[in-house]
């Protein structure tokens, strides 16, 4: 049956859970569009830039079953989509990105838009494809799909050149092509006892969760009840665990965490790690103390036992092979309590609450801040966080309860993240609360893109923290060259962004509008309406992470380094 070659790619695409697809028409992907325009089951949607499509497809695959989707043009669409391509990569997020590609009947160089598209993504997908031929591209579509979302999930990228998608071809048995199903994961039974041994032996154990565990939440939960382990998460991981639960401690557990982390994990004894590599934020610049007891659990085999020795190492699903140990214990007699850890972790938690609290400033505590908002989203939310220090006090200072998302870029640690990720949670969930915390500066990369929710009639609320620096940056500047230097952000009319883009705006200047105008905001938004709220905040006091990290850094150093940084330091300060 002769068919056009982009007809066979909207008929692939229909087969997978996708219901939007995002990114900007070209020449070489018209199409496409046309296509797509005429599908039943998928909306094409208009962006502004294509990094802004890929953060929007990060935020759909982060928030449901869905697999987040781009329809880019060749070269400097691809290009302009490789920060969120890169994310996707590093973060372990399933991708597809469906890209034009110049003619391959004319016999011509020089094409616009000519580039070798395969060596540039080449590092940041799991795989790259370019079709040559008709009957390739159902199979290739439907076989980029399961590489995406199996094993560690990541971006796939396809290439269909302008001829093949314009005209028709032998498409094939395309219809008689099918999704593979996922493999169950293999281990044996002599890791799974001996993991189970080491954690009853344990005199302090403790649980370390990833994004990886995302679907493993009751199992981690009845785990570390079982055990009386806190629990600790990465960034990325932040939600895999509830904030609300006795035996939650936060982020990390290295001295860039919080205290109740800190302490609860000072004599850990045996560690059950599970969806986690210890990358560098979630172990304060790889400064936290990891047990030789430590059961490492993930999917990506590369990873296992990668940055800390594992006594075991085990590669398969978390939740698979979570329910095994589960299960074991099962079997076994209850645990009885070891110590009173709970009781511990509140008093910690209430001190550094209160630390916070006591904080005396003329505009907005942070923890204020965060506990009104807690306090106000009452049904399920995502919360989508951008990069930068307003991160690590959400991370902090912020209580997500089981029912939310949080969703922030981690390892590729992109700026500009949270304004489109969190369009991208909104069509993927809406009937749910999306709130985005992002500093003024990520503000800036993305803030265009709330054209497209406005468009889109997405009531997503925008907190941006509005201090005028760089500040996850400037205040290391500060500490450790005692000067700032390309940190100091120029003062923009916030309102007249937002009357630009169709956004209604508030502001929050001290703690007394808070309660007032979150509310507001809120309200705002369920009439379908994108908010801005300029938030007015204080972040003279430095967080946990940033203190924890510096330190940890610094103590890397060799003596003649300290010495030659504590002199600049010092003359700086003499001098001004």
């Amino acid at each position: 049956m002769k068919i056009t070659g982009a007809a066979l790619a909207v008929y692939a695409l229909e087969q997978l859970p996708i219901r939007y697809t995002f990114g900007i028409p070209g020449v070489h992907n018209t199409e496409l569009y046309d296509e797509l325009a005429s599908s039943r089951k998928i909306r094409p949607i208009l962006v502004t830039h294509e990094a802004g499509a890929s953060f929007i497809a990060d935020g759909i695959s982060r928030t449901s079953g869905d697999i987040g989707t781009l329809v880019i043009v060749p070269a400097a669409g691809m290009t302009n989509a490789l920060s969120g391509i890169g994310e996707a990569f590093l973060d372990g997020v399933p991708m597809l990105i469906i890209s034009g590609g110049v003619r391959t009947d004319t016999g011509k160089s020089f094409q616009l838009h000519d580039i070798d598209q395969q060596a540039v993504l080449a590092a940041i997908t799991k795989k790259t494809y370019r079709i040559t031929s008709h009957d390739e591209i159902v199979p290739t579509i439907l076989g980029a799909y399961h590489i995406a979302v199996s094993g560690k999930p990541g971006p796939v990228f396809i290439e269909i050149p302008a001829d093949i998608q314009l005209f028709p071809g032998d498409g094939g048995s395309y219809k008689s092509h099918r999704v593979q199903p996922s493999a169950r994961s293999g281990f044996s039974d002599e890791k799974i006892s001996e993991a189970v041994q080491l954690l009853r032996a344990a005199r302090h154990p403790g649980i370390f969760a990833g994004w990886g565990a995302r679907y493993s939440t009751d199992l981690l939960i009845r785990l570390a009840e079982s055990l009386s382990a806190p629990v600790a998460t990465t960034l990325q991981g932040l939600s895999v665990f509830p904030g609300d639960h006795q035996l939650f401690v936060g982020m990390g557990f290295s001295r860039a965490a919080v205290p109740a982390a800190e302490n609860a994990f000072k004599n850990c004894d045996c560690l059950l790690a599970v969806g986690v590599r210890f990358a560098e934020i979630p172990t304060g610049s790889f400064g936290a103390k990891v047990p030789e007891n430590l059961i490492h659990i993930d999917i990506d085999p590369a990873v296992l036992g990668r940055n800390y020795p594992a006594r075991v190492a085990i590669e398969g699903d978390a939740r698979e092979v979570l329910e095994k140990i589960s299960q074991e214990f099962a079997k076994l007699k209850p645990i009885t309590s070891r110590r009173n850890v709970a009781g511990r972790i509140e008093k910690d938690r209430k001190a550094y609450s209160k630390e916070w609290e006591e904080l005396k400033t003329t505009r907005v505590n942070p923890a204020r801040f965060f506990h009104e908002l807690r306090a106000q989203l009452t049904s399920p939310a995502v919360i989508a966080v951008d990069d930068g220090n307003h991160t690590y006090l959400t991370a902090e200072l912020f209580t997500s309860l089981k029912s939310d998302i949080v969703i922030t870029p981690t390892d590729f640690n992109c700026m500009g993240y949270a304004v489109p990720a969190a369009i991208g949670a909104k069509l993927a969930n809406p009937d749910k609360h999306v709130v985005g915390i992002v500093g003024d500066g990520s503000f800036m990369m993305t803030c265009m893109e709330i054209v497209t929710a406005v468009r889109e009639k997405l009531g997503i609320v925008y907190f941006v923290f509005n201090d005028g620096e760089l500040s996850q940056i400037s205040q290391s500047q500060k500490i450790t060259y005692n000067r700032k230097t390309c940190t100091v952000l120029e003062k923009l009319d916030w309102e007249g962004l937002a009357s630009t883009v169709g956004a209604e705006y508030l502001e929050i200047a001290t703690d007394k509008d808070l309660k007032s105008v979150i509310e507001n905001a809120l309200d705002l938004s369920a009439g379908g309406m994108p908010v801005i709220v300029d938030v007015e905040v204080d972040y003279s006091k430095r967080t946990r992470f940033t203190m924890g990290v510096v330190k940890t850094v610094a103590r890397k150093f060799s003596t003649s380094a300290k010495l030659h940084f504590a002199k600049r330091i010092v003359k700086r300060k003499i001098t001004g």
